[in-house]
């Protein structure tokens, strides 16, 4: 009977690591599909954004509002740059601080993250 256990459990443990372990075929033209992972792993991001946002961009008590909400998702393009670029309330502006590109990413990775 304890030799029976033995395997039972050998077994487990093997197709434990053999499918916890089991590297994930990824080819260079892959793109990330979270949209939350490509922003919040965009360092301008976590430079820039993150300290008030929060590192996942869903805000924090007394400090940033979330970037996942439903105002975020229905705000425009344009109004979102203007305000990255120009601040708004108690956030700064940040045309002086960031590239347009950089600007326009961020826009563009805030919009995906809500289409979630």
């Amino acid at each position: 009977m304890k030799t029976f256990r033995l395997i039972i459990a050998a077994c487990s443990l093997t197709l434990s690591l053999t499918f916890s372990f089991a590297p994930t075929p990824v080819s260079a033209q892959t793109q990330p599909t979270d949209a939350g992972a490509t922003l919040t792993a965009n360092p301008v991001f976590q430079k820039n954004c993150a300290k008030c946002h929060g590192k996942t961009a869903e805000g924090r008590h007394f400090a940033g509002p979330p970037l996942i909400s439903e105002k975020t998702a229905a705000t425009s393009l344009d109004d979102l740059r203007n305000i990255i670029s120009n601040g708004k309330g108690r956030m700064p502006k940040f045309a002086t601080k960031l590239t347009p590109e950089e600007i326009d990413t961020l826009v563009q990775q805030i919009q995906a993250l809500n289409k979630k």
